[in-house]
């Protein structure tokens, strides 16, 4: 659609071009006919009264300046009316690559019945989808009909139901003389409709829903309010679907992530919690740093799984330390093959990284860390300082250098202080200091 658009964008600049050069090849005619016609009268200048040429050249330096004022406004009006159209085009064109990006259904339809009510100067609007056999009003703008919002119609109910099932575009300048239009609506809302443009939402697999304009506020909907919505509804199609396939993702990621750190929780007793704490934690950084929405997305999403390697562990089989430091490495192989987790499986890969290069797995030093991962090293590493339940009161069956033990606030900040330039990064834990307080610590 895009393309179609900036061809005819293309063509209507085109158009503007050639008006201004037919306005000038007008007047160079009609100057040229003047100076013959001049030259003529001064041929038969000795044959015919003076009084009659000078009435002569009057009557058609009169004629020429009509000509030219005639030719001159319909042209302004032309052009004027291209560029309507054009800006209308430019506006369309901004809007369809703005909505692309819009990834949240409710703002989406929202969005694209606000810009059809701007492209067309509609009163009233509404977006209307297919589910099941019915056709549930999913936003509307306008007096009063935010009484819609929610409600539904039988699939082939009135004009809407009528556009769904045919796939085409219905344009009414009098809905009372159009049998299909049904009164129901307007006793809900108390709204007159008079005239109506009605375009489907389609998709190559078919007709998802439509989108319904009332009353244009001067006139009634043109041929082109038709032509532009119906390539805005095409677009629109696309992004409703996209937003679709997105939070169904999302749903199903936020349930399988659910559903992992239970699993997660009940499987490492040592661990009940951990992981929804260090994702607590560390948005505090996130916060302080001004990271975006979606980076801070990203780091809770990654603070969240960052221990799910232990799933892939039999901890009664594990007799040494170095076996509990494969977890990361298990963990960035289980999530990276998924696609909704694949942007945070290097973060979980390399949690265990210190500052100072002397971590696991890669052995990374300071910027070559990722951001995320050097986060999460602090907060993992507070929480285990502060929990009752430490993975390291386990560690302590294997390894003899491992000590149990829980301190307080203070003396975690004063430790992850101590450790900063070796084990965490400096910055960071400055940023995390200046970022907690014993409020955000919870009793565990």
């Amino acid at each position: 659609m895009a393309v179609n658009l900036e061809e005819k964008k293309g063509a209507v600049e085109d158009i503007k071009r050639q008006i201004k050069v037919l306005n000038v090849v007008v007047l160079v005619i009609i100057c040229t006919l003047l100076f013959l016609v001049i030259r003529f009268l001064y041929v038969i200048l000795d044959y015919i009264p003076k009084q009659s040429i000078v009435v002569i050249l009057l009557i058609l330096v009169g004629l020429a300046a009509i000509g030219l004022y005639l030719a001159n406004s319909a042209s302004k009006r032309a052009i004027r009316k291209i560029e309507e159209y054009s800006n209308k085009l430019n506006m369309l064109l901004t809007i369809t690559k703005d909505i692309r990006e819009i990834v949240h259904g409710d703002i989406l339809i929202d969005n694209i019945i606000g810009s059809s009510l701007k492209i067309t100067g509609a009163d009233t609007g509404s977006i209307l989808l297919s589910e099941g056999d019915k056709i549930i009003f999913k936003t509307v703008k306008g007096t009063e009909n935010s009484k819609l919002l929610g409600s539904s119609l039988p699939k082939s109910h009135g004009i809407v139901g009528w556009v769904i099932d045919n796939g085409s575009a219905v344009r009414i300048d009098d809905v009372k003389n159009d049998d299909r239009f049904d009164a129901e609506i307007d006793n809900i809302t108390g709204h007159n409709t008079l005239s109506l443009l009605c375009v489907p939402l389609r998709l190559s697999s078919g007709v998802i829903g439509a989108l319904e304009l009332v009353n244009k506020k001067s006139g009634v909907f043109t041929n082109e309010d038709e032509e532009l919505i119906s390539y805005f509804a095409d677009q629109a199609a696309i992004s409703i679907a996209s937003t679709k396939f997105y939070e169904d993702q999302k749903n199903y990621e936020t349930h399988l992530t659910g559903i992992l750190l239970t699993t997660l929780d009940n499987f490492v007793h040592d661990k009940h919690g951990h992981s929804k704490r260090v994702a607590k934690y560390s948005l505090l950084i996130a916060r302080a740093l001004n990271m975006t929405e979606h980076e801070m997305e990203r780091l809770y999403r990654a603070s969240l799984l960052h221990d799910i390697g232990f799933l892939r562990i039999r901890m009664g089989d594990i007799s040494f330390k170095e076996g509990y430091m494969t977890h990361s490495v298990l963990g960035y192989e289980m999530l990276r093959q998924i696609n909704f987790y694949a942007d945070i499986a290097p973060i979980i890969l390399h949690h265990h990284e210190r500052y100072d290069g002397k971590g696991y797995p890669a052995g990374l030093k300071e910027e070559a860390i990722p951001l995320e991962s050097r986060i999460i090293a602090i907060t993992e590493a507070f929480d285990a300082m502060i929990t009752r339940d430490s993975y390291k009161t386990t560690l302590k069956t294997i390894s003899a250098d491992v000590k149990p033990y829980i301190c307080g606030f203070k003396e975690a900040i004063e430790d992850i202080r101590k450790n900063a330039g070796t084990q965490f990064d400096p910055k960071l834990v400055e940023v995390f200091m200046n970022s907690i307080n014993e409020s955000h610590v919870e009793e565990v």
